[in-house]
């Protein structure tokens, strides 16, 4: 039994992929939206939700603009994750609601314990491996 269930907003497949692999060793299963068109779709075919992976760079939107229709317009209560290459946007992120910020590449040796955190309510900030 899945001990939670997230929704992966990533126009990436590699990258969903990747962060699908790392939620199903935690036990949590996972839905992937390559495409922010589908998201409304998607949501009502949900039976659980705990939290959402929304990468920023995404085609024809970015993620601040899914963050506030997912927020205002949908009025969805988990926590919303921030996952991006654009390790410079996480005041941005922090500024505009974003529960929790979680750079690229992901780091599998972290990120059981920053799912965990996550999942208790407690935000995580962390840009990833960056160098200095």
């Amino acid at each position: 039994m899945a001990i939670a269930h997230a929704l992966i907003i990533e126009d990436d497949p590699r990258n969903m992929k990747v962060l699908a692999q790392l939620l199903a060793l935690e036990d949590v299963t996972s839905t992937g939206v390559l495409d922010p068109n589908a998201l409304t779709e998607t949501l009502q075919s949900l039976e659980r939700l705990d939290v959402i992976f929304l990468d920023l760079e995404l085609p024809s939107t970015n993620g601040f603009e899914v963050l506030q229709i997912l927020k205002q317009e949908m009025g969805i209560m988990v926590p919303i994750v921030a996952c991006t290459v654009h390790t410079s946007q996480m005041d941005t992120a922090q500024d505009l609601g974003f529960h929790s910020f979680i750079g690229k590449p992901l780091q599998a040796d972290r990120f059981p314990d920053q799912l965990r955190q996550i999942l208790n309510g407690e935000p995580v900030w962390d840009m990833g491996s960056t160098t200095g």
